[in-house]
């Protein structure tokens, strides 16, 4: 019978060239690389803490914290190019050659990045929420929405919001959810980050960007 995981008993640190990264550690097995979406006061903990005990009784979970979400060392760059380099850093200085990646949202993203790049050290990827388009729907979608909304302008009422768009059932958004999320949100260091991606102006710049470019969208040459 496994240990209730708890914060500290499975937080770990790992110095690198580029600063400290933190991740969280649990299980035998296969390693499985856990890579964290983005909004508003997220970490690796608060999205896989839940289901982490089901994955450790299976593989040894690696739950990376990336650069600029106030948890791991932060590092220059766009938090998306930083994210990205964090995984080879993060491996190479584990010593693992390949690993199972679960990517929500911007970890999917990530996870897909890294396997295109990497072909030969991701043996299975799962994405959630991380890849592709709407196909019936507009995009951006709400969540998107409200995200830039709080990011262009930070208010618990923008967060509750957020989070109630993120959950079909909203009884998971707790005043204990919402006050750790809010602290984390509004730390100076962490909101610029987060501007980088989901302010209104990142936004107009990246979509001008893509209007301008012939290149395949990453997800469509995943063959």
């Amino acid at each position: 019978m496994m240990t209730e995981l708890s914060h500290d008993s499975t937080l770990r640190e790992l110095p690198t060239d580029q600063g400290v990264l933190r991740y969280h550690e649990a299980g035998d097995g296969p390693p499985l690389l856990l890579l964290h979406g983005s909004g508003p006061g997220v970490t690796g903990w608060r999205n896989y803490r839940d289901n982490l005990g089901t994955f450790a009784r299976h593989f040894r979970c690696l739950v990376l914290e990336f650069p600029g979400f106030g948890v791991s060392d932060p590092a220059d760059g766009h938090p998306m190019a930083t994210a990205a380099s964090s995984v080879t850093r993060f491996l190479d200085g584990l010593g693992l050659q390949q690993v199972d990646v679960i990517g929500n949202s911007m970890g999917g993203i990530v996870g897909t990045r890294f396997a295109l790049a990497h072909p030969d050290r991701v043996r299975r990827l799962v994405t959630i929420g991380g890849i592709g388009r709407n196909v019936f729907g507009p995009g951006p979608g709400e969540g998107i929405k409200l995200l830039t909304e709080f990011t262009d302008a930070p208010s618990r009422e923008g967060l509750v919001r957020w989070l109630n768009s993120m959950v079909h059932d909203t009884s998971l958004v707790t005043e204990e959810l919402i006050e750790e999320r809010w602290t984390q949100a509004t730390d100076p260091e962490t909101l610029a980050s987060a501007r980088q991606m989901y302010g209104s102006a990142a936004f107009a710049a990246r979509a001008a960007a893509a209007a301008a470019s012939d290149e395949a969208p990453y997800w469509a040459v995943l063959h």
